[in-house]
């Protein structure tokens, strides 16, 4: 099995090195072409990363030389992870804050943001294999640089610090620069969003909050699967026993489920993806626990939670969750403050509204089973102290999707959109996909300048026009 998934490894390798030689070789051509003219009237581009699409550097405030990625890192992951990620939420101040206080998280603003969201661990052992798990905006950013945008007038990235809040000061004013920014390096041409995932949440969060800056800025808004009204399965689980991003052979090289666990108990922006309670699911998301009644002898039943009740579940299986930190144990249970932080998020978002200047395009992913509804523990191996969830492995109910965010989440975005189109890709995949790339080109009203011919995916494309 392992030498399988080595041979696919390598395929996929063999398979990037040589379309990015040929995306190379055409954009050496196009930039020995009239280009430029062109570019003068391009409206500017600017992509929003995702939940861990970003870059994390960590500084120490002691020593001003000191910066070290942790994360993404595919050497040391797990290690560099604990002793820098690891964090606790501040009530005072709604920010997650390191263990370690001479430490800061920071995002690297190379290459006009676009480092962070690119490859996410460029060190020489990723450039040398080209593993794709960590290759994020990478062909989204080469395919517009072939359609002619340019790095810094009109192609600009935004990466944050993904732990924190959707809402929070920082990265609401990090956005309102960086639009400003594109805004002013284009001419004062209006902006066109590309966001991703959690992205799309963040930048409904900036239209709410901040909707005339919004409308003065943003010329289009082109979402891919956002989790608009959560993605129950993933996130419900997430809370209980992690989070894994790759599977397989690859995830010998990344952060482990239970260490990504315990950092995501302290943050807000999994807290806000949460399955939104008041929205009108065809069947509500559940999460179900095979367990022993004490009070019935042991018998065993079957106890289920709806999104409503799952605060209840949470707080019991966490209450007695811990990690250990420089030779101390630091109690990590469920944290309501960062729920009730959530669910002010959640108000905030049911409240935005799309000005009419700005048009909405909005792809999502099917054909992929998407985790929805959770179970832990069975009727022959039931649960018996509820903490015990947190190291049982789920079984999922699934439903169409992107592998993510079911389609019922990612549709209703409550806005009127342009088009709504649905791609046959997971939810990393979308971002590397060509028949997502031909929407893009479409609705940015652009091409690319190079004649050469690129191997086109097989997905299936279901558009819906409200």
């Amino acid at each position: 099995m392992l030498s399988a998934a080595v041979v696919r490894l390598r395929l996929r390798v063999l398979r990037r090195h040589l379309r990015l030689r040929g995306r190379r070789r055409s954009r050496r051509r196009s930039r020995r072409g009239d280009g430029e003219e062109e570019e003068g009237g391009r409206e500017p581009v600017l992509l929003v990363s995702g939940m861990g699409g970003s870059v994390l550097h960590a500084r120490r405030r002691s020593n001003p030389k000191f910066d070290l990625r942790v994360w993404v890192r595919i050497l040391l992951a797990n290690v560099e992870f604990k002793k820098y990620l690891w964090s606790l939420y501040n009530p005072d101040t709604g920010y997650v804050e390191p263990l370690d206080d001479d430490v800061e998280i920071v995002v690297p603003e190379h290459d006009h943001g676009l480092y962070a969201i690119d490859i996410l661990d460029p060190s020489w052992f990723v450039e040398i294999l080209h593993l794709s798990m960590v290759y994020h905006f990478h062909d989204m950013i080469d395919m517009l640089l072939d359609c002619g945008y340019k790095k810094g007038t009109t192609l600009f990235g935004y990466g944050y610090d993904f732990r924190q809040s959707n809402r929070i000061d920082k990265v609401m004013v990090g956005l309102r620069a960086k639009l400003e920014t594109a805004y002013k390096a284009s001419g004062g041409k209006k902006v066109n969003i590309i966001s991703h995932s959690m992205g799309g949440l963040l930048v409904s969060c900036f239209m709410s909050m901040n909707h005339n800056i919004f409308a003065k800025y943003v010329n289009k808004w082109i979402c891919i699967a956002c989790p608009f009204q959560g993605a129950p399965g993933c996130i419900n689980d997430s809370l209980l026993t992690g989070l894994q991003f790759v599977y397989g052979f690859e995830s010998f090289f990344f952060v482990s489920r239970w260490v990504m666990h315990q950092l995501l108990v302290e943050c807000p922006s999994i807290y806000e993806m949460l399955p939104n309670p008041k929205f009108k699911w065809k069947e509500a998301p559940i999460v179900q626990v095979w367990r022993k009644n004490p009070e019935k002898d042991g018998m065993t039943e079957l106890v289920m939670y709806e999104a409503t009740d799952c605060v209840s579940l949470f707080e019991e299986a966490l209450r007695n969750n811990e990690l250990k930190y420089n030779g101390k144990t630091i109690a990590l249970p469920f944290n309501m403050s960062v729920f009730k932080w959530a669910t002010e998020t959640r108000r905030i978002l049911d409240n935005a509204e799309l000005p009419d200047t700005v048009s909405f395009y909005n792809i999502y992913g099917t054909s992929y089973e998407t985790p929805y509804d959770v179970c832990y523990g069975s009727e022959s191996s039931p649960i018996g102290d509820l903490s015990e969830v947190c190291h049982t492995m789920p079984v999922y109910t699934y439903v169409d999707g992107d592998g993510t965010v079911p389609i019922e989440s990612t549709m209703a975005d409550g806005f009127a959109a342009k088009e709504r189109v649905g791609i046959k890709a997971d939810h990393r995949g979308l971002l590397c996909d060509e028949n997502v790339f031909e929407l893009l080109k479409k609705w940015l009203g652009v091409k690319e300048e190079s004649t050469r011919c690129r191997r086109l995916s097989k997905s299936k494309v279901a558009d819906f026009v409200p």
